[in-house]
């Protein structure tokens, strides 16, 4: 038995997070935490909400609440939607809370003790109308890149160039859009990555196992040379800046970049989990206390990747303590709807809390990841979910199990049925299913998510081709023996196509799999190899048909919602 630590990006704290965010980290982190404990993996899935910096600030300013009563209400929001789409997470924690400090200030001091913390004066953006230092995403400007004119002070959202506020063109107040700015002298922390810059590169130089997209990122930034990052920010809301376990003197109105205390709250929010539950989270983050044998796995949407490739890499290299590093970093492209930006304001695409009001969890899961933006960006259509899931899941998953259970409890009296044997039919079918599962388990492996769903489709449809060639109902008429065999046959595929469709649709996998009778001890990944999954539901076991699965989405709910979410050419 292996053991795999496995963090999804945190999603940040200012508001319901769409369904592009969740199938850019948090979802397909999911299937494969769920595809480890099927394989008898112990597993480890994390996550927390970002819950410091400018965006907090300025959601709960908008929202007219103290930012720590926002942030609260916020996590529980957040925490509710991620349980209502059945994200596994062992522990889904808060940056904001008691570990994540304490971690960030410890590394912080230890990264100045190596000389890779420096104080210095550097010029910030001052509004002299708000009478305060703009932090980097208080700043909007126009990207001396490529011009966009709503550039952020720390990142311009169309080139994704990182951004310093000083070198916008035109800056404004995000607080009060005064253009009455100027930069300013002001105390800061930097991060010195060009001293780390040769023993990164080396590091991503090994990790072969990190898919294209996040192997170019990381080297991107190493080739345009690391450059000093400030730590620190002008804000009160955040980890305060720590000197020998005091206030910083000159920091006492400072906290540290949320860029710099995020990623750490993976560490954190394991330590909660700990706290929680009396695990012990040092065998799984320090190689001196047993994480040596762990498989570490981060998942995240590509605007992350530099931060997680350079910045954290750097802290945790940087303390030269026996911190576990990333093994396999897996980074998605954008989920666009219909071509462009998902946007609450101008009412344009849909969100995780409309999505669960709308439909069941499993159909909006299979969608996203049957088409997962990992080669490129990939909109979201309406039109296209509903051609996927009535084509996938009603007409050929749900199909497949209405028809054999329903036939089964009419003619053989909701119980699976004994007599006859094996014939020419059953054996293509689990050859062909063998083959087809050592592909969909090396897909899985590889966390290749859209050609994961479609070996699983694969597997469906080979069954409905079985029960055409088999025609239990037809053979019923003459040879009830050959109509067991097909039906019991069936059966044991019903069980099969559901025990791998667990981490896909869990829900309806739940539903499949209680219905038969399947124990939870028995609902693990099966084995290529292993013919004995053919007749592994007891001659005689009593079930009951289920629901009908998935209901077919017709043409005036899609125009219904493309009316209500700005698609198509609604």
């Amino acid at each position: 038995m292996a053991r795999y630590l496995i963090t999804s990006a945190l999603p940040y704290i200012n508001g319901i997070k769409h369904l592009g965010n969740l199938a850019g980290s948090m979802l397909p982190a999911d299937i494969h935490a769920r595809f480890r404990r099927l394989q008898g993996h112990e597993v480890l899935f994390i996550c927390a909400t970002d819950e410091h910096g400018t965006p907090a600030e300025l959601a709960a300013a908008e929202a007219g609440q103290d930012v720590a009563a926002y942030c609260a209400e916020q996590y529980k929001i957040q925490k509710d939607a991620c349980d209502g789409f059945k994200l596994s997470f062992d522990h889904f924690g808060r940056s904001s809370n008691a570990p994540n400090h304490k971690l960030t200030q410890h590394f912080c001091e230890v990264l100045e003790k190596n000389g890779l913390i420096e104080e210095r004066v550097s010029k910030q953006i001052y509004s002299i109308d708000d009478k305060r230092f703009l932090p980097d995403r208080y700043v909007e400007g126009t990207c001396p890149h490529c011009g966009f004119e709503r550039a952020r002070g720390d990142q311009c959202d169309n080139c994704g160039t990182l951004l310093d506020p000083v070198d916008l063109i035109n800056p404004r107040s995000k607080i009060s859009g005064s253009t009455n700015v100027e930069p300013r002298d002001t105390a800061h922390l930097f991060l010195k990555q060009p001293k780390m810059q040769d023993e990164i590169r080396a590091w991503v130089d090994k990790s072969t196992e990190w898919p294209t997209l996040a192997r170019s990122i990381a080297y991107k930034w190493l080739d345009e040379g690391l450059i000093d990052r400030s730590i620190t920010r002008d804000l009160s809301w955040g980890i305060k800046v720590t000197q020998d376990a005091k206030p910083r003197p000159g920091f006492e109105n400072k906290v540290f970049y949320v860029w710099f205390d995020a990623p750490i709250e993976y560490i954190g929010a394991s330590v909660e989990w700990a706290d929680a539950t009396g695990g012990n989270w040092e065998r799984w983050w320090r190689t001196d206390k047993g994480a040596d044998d762990v498989t570490y796995i981060q998942v995240m949407g590509k605007d992350n990747v530099a931060f997680h490739t350079v910045s954290f890499p750097v802290t945790i290299m940087g303390s030269q303590e026996p911190w576990k590093l990333v093994d396999r970093l897996k980074a998605f492209n954008w989920v666009t709807w219909y071509g462009g930006k998902f946007s609450t304001s101008e009412k344009r695409g849909i969100f995780m809390d409309q999505a669960l009001a709308i439909l069941p969890s499993d159909y909006w899961r299979w969608y996203l990841m049957a088409n997962a933006p990992e080669s490129s960006d990939a909109a979201f259509t309406l039109e296209q979910f509903q051609q996927t899931i009535n084509a996938d899941l009603a007409n050929v998953f749900g199909n497949f199990i209405n028809r054999i259970t329903r036939f089964a409890a009419s003619k053989f009296d909701s119980e699976v049925p004994d007599g006859g044997a094996p014939g020419p039919y059953e054996e293509k079918l689990a050859n062909e299913f063998a083959e087809r599962l050592a592909a969909l388990t090396q897909f899985h492996d590889q966390m290749e998510y859209r050609k994961a769903a479609a070996e699983l489709r694969a597997i469906w449809v080979a069954g409905n081709e079985y029960l055409q060639v088999a025609a239990p109902w037809t053979a019923l008429k003459t040879d009830r023996d050959a109509a067991a065999v097909s039906v019991r046959t069936g059966l044991n595929a019903c069980a099969l196509f559901a025990i791998l469709a667990q981490p896909f649709i869990p829900d309806a996998a739940k539903v499949v799999l209680d219905a038969i009778g399947v124990p939870v001890k028995n609902r693990m990944w099966p084995k290529p190899e292993d013919r004995s999954v053919w007749d592994a539901l007891p001659r005689g076991l009593k079930f009951s048909p289920p629901d009908v699965l998935f209901k077919k989405i017709e043409d005036e709910h899609v125009a219904e919602l493309a009316e209500r979410f700005g698609g198509g050419g609604a």
